[in-house]
């Protein structure tokens, strides 16, 4: 949903008027609680990947990665094959390779998404 078109649809779930003290005006809204609850130790064995490869490299220096797309897809469909083939962990952090995988969709979207605000960006300003 548009940053717009939330706060045109803006209202209180319970129909509360929003200038009553209890309004809260979230319906509809996304609701990151159900991924961070929801996923709780998913989310962690991703953060050991993303610390594990903050300690082997730099911290956030996978958002410099030449081509990170496209390199982030390989390793992630790696980490995927290695797991198909019967391989739990990666031999060398010893986490799940399904966490390995994770960390890279996440870092791929993230660049990807990065992309394509900056492309907005331009094609408002040119």
């Amino acid at each position: 949903m548009t940053k717009e078109l939330a706060q045109r649809t803006e209202r209180d779930p319970n129909g509360i008027d929003p200038h009553k003290p209890g309004a809260k005006l979230d319906a509809g809204k996304v609701e990151p609680e159900l991924i961070q609850r929801g996923f709780a130790r998913a989310l962690l064995a991703v953060a050991d990947v993303g610390t594990y490869g903050a300690t082997k490299y730099t911290r956030d220096g996978w958002e410099k990665v030449p081509e990170g797309v496209r390199r982030y897809t390989n390793a992630m469909y790696r980490h995927l094959s290695a797991e198909h083939r019967g391989e739990e962990c990666d031999p060398d952090s010893k986490l799940l390779h399904a966490a390995h995988a994770a960390w890279n969709a996440l870092a791929r979207l993230e660049l990807m998404l990065r992309e394509k605000e900056s492309e907005a960006r331009e094609a408002s300003h040119g």
